[in-house]
């Protein structure tokens, strides 16, 4: 894992739509490549809106995003950014929805399946290119739609929820090959969960939200927990005793 952020949040203070009614206040986070780093909070405490600013579609009231040490304050499309659905286009191949982020770019359609050719083996999806998205398993779009992210070629990646319409099963086993893979690429991915036990068994590092902004109080970050897994998976050290002490560590400042 490289020392320098990729991604870096100086004291950001948001608001949801731009306006006095302040969401989050003061809010500094990073995330070096090939680190995996979760927020977590309250519903409403702002996390969505974290994830606008840093992905530059929204610009903060007070504070900076630095990509690289450059500010992107309101300049979208140097990050990438997941939402929770998987979004393929119903009536284009596994192939053509994951060489989608090329075309748009101005390369050729056919150019463009030949360069996502070799990616779709290390994305566990060989023999899908000719499929349709409705013929693929939920969690099989859901590593089309990773790898449709990695190749708009972006060194950061946020995640918004993006296991949560899966099964438990599923679930376990695509985070554990997410964080494999984003670890092995090196890919900086900074995640939000309202799941707690997803947050402590994938994350490097925890950043704990506290506030009610519904009341008027914006939320801040409470505390940051690093995350000692000792070199194994995200499903491997589930098991261990350790995650259940993360996870009391969590829930207690959640309360």
């Amino acid at each position: 894992m490289a020392d320098a952020a990729a991604l870096e949040a100086r004291h950001l203070t948001l608001s949801w739509d731009g306006g006095e009614h302040i969401v989050v206040e003061d809010v500094s986070l990073s995330v070096s490549s090939g680190e995996v780093i979760c927020l977590v909070g309250r519903s409403g405490c702002g996390k969505t809106t974290i994830l606008h600013a840093l992905s530059g579609l929204t610009r903060p009231l007070k504070g900076e995003v630095l990509l690289g040490g450059e500010s992107i304050n309101g300049i979208p499309g140097k990050v990438s950014y997941m939402l929770q659905k998987d979004l393929l286009l119903p009536n284009k191949t596994i192939e053509d929805n994951v060489s989608l982020p090329l075309v748009l770019k101005g390369m050729k359609p056919k150019d463009a399946r030949e360069k996502v050719a070799p990616l779709f083996d290390r994305f566990g999806l060989e023999g899908t290119q000719k499929k349709w998205p409705s013929q693929l398993s939920g969690g099989m779009r859901q590593r089309a739609a990773f790898l449709r992210t990695y190749v708009m070629g972006n060194s950061v990646v946020l995640l918004d929820e993006p296991f949560s319409a899966l099964d438990a099963l599923t679930r376990t086993d695509l985070r554990s090959w997410y964080c494999d893979m984003a670890r092995g690429l090196g890919i900086a991915t900074i995640a939000i969960t309202h799941d707690v036990d997803e947050a402590v068994s994938m994350s490097d590092r925890i950043y704990v939200l506290g506030g009610n902004p519904s009341e008027g109080i914006p939320s801040k970050v409470v505390k940051v927990i690093g995350i000692e897994r000792c070199g194994l998976s995200a499903e491997a050290f589930a098991l261990k005793p350790e995650f259940l002490a993360y996870k009391k560590e969590v829930l207690a400042l959640l309360k």
